[in-house]
């Protein structure tokens, strides 16, 4: 159940947001209040709450006296998502490089077991929760609130349906074991450009994204 305003509102955003970004809801469809509020269980305040914030993101418009409409989500869009997220991620993998510990490497480890166990399972809210687990005690360890704050922020738009296709699943699993070889090396470089190569690989994945 979704929480009480004013998460609400977010909650609803988020489930909204991840509509359009998986091509969902599509460019130039309208999104109804009374029927979205019925589908999510919640009262239309919190859905007219979370249009107007999705406006603010420019995912949607209001087209007077019709309501909200989905905007345009070109490949450009998707390939900046992307590179942005890449690219802070990147930053604060090689700054944890700096000062990663034993300790630290075996949590990691231990989280990227949890995610290759749901990955065979097939187990979507489990890997949903070792991958975002994974890249949070990364971030973590660099110490970059700020940036890890703006990077958040960003992967609000990758859409979560890489999280029931198992190939990518099994490639983020890799991916972890070279960052964490990369860690143990203390190689700024490297474990920069692993991250940055997870994010080039959830680009190419995206090509079904509505453009």
């Amino acid at each position: 159940m979704l929480r009480r305003r004013p998460q609400l509102a977010e909650d609803v955003a988020a489930s909204i947001r991840q509509q359009i970004v998986t091509g969902a809801l599509e460019p130039g469809a309208f999104v109804r209040i009374d029927e979205t509020a019925a589908e999510l269980g919640v009262s239309a305040t919190p859905v007219r709450e979370a249009l107007v914030s999705l406006r603010g993101e420019g995912l949607v418009e209001q087209v007077p006296r019709r309501g909200y409409r989905v905007g345009e989500l070109s490949r450009q869009d998707v390939d900046d998502i992307f590179w942005l997220q890449g690219t802070i991620a990147g930053t604060l993998a090689g700054r944890a490089a700096r000062s990663i510990t034993p300790e630290h490497l075996d949590r990691l480890t231990a989280l990227n077991d949890g995610l290759r166990d749901a990955v065979a399972r097939s187990d979507t809210e489990s890997v949903e929760y070792y991958e975002f687990e994974f890249h949070r005690f990364v971030n973590k360890i660099a110490g970059g609130t700020k940036l890890a704050w703006f990077l958040l922020g960003a992967v609000r738009y990758t859409p979560r349906l890489y999280a029931t296709d198992k190939r990518w699943g099994e490639d983020a699993v890799r991916s972890h074991e070279e960052l964490i070889e990369a860690f143990a090396r203390r190689d700024v470089e490297a474990a920069d450009d692993v991250m940055r190569r997870q994010f080039r690989q959830w680009d190419i994945g995206a090509e079904s994204t509505p453009s």
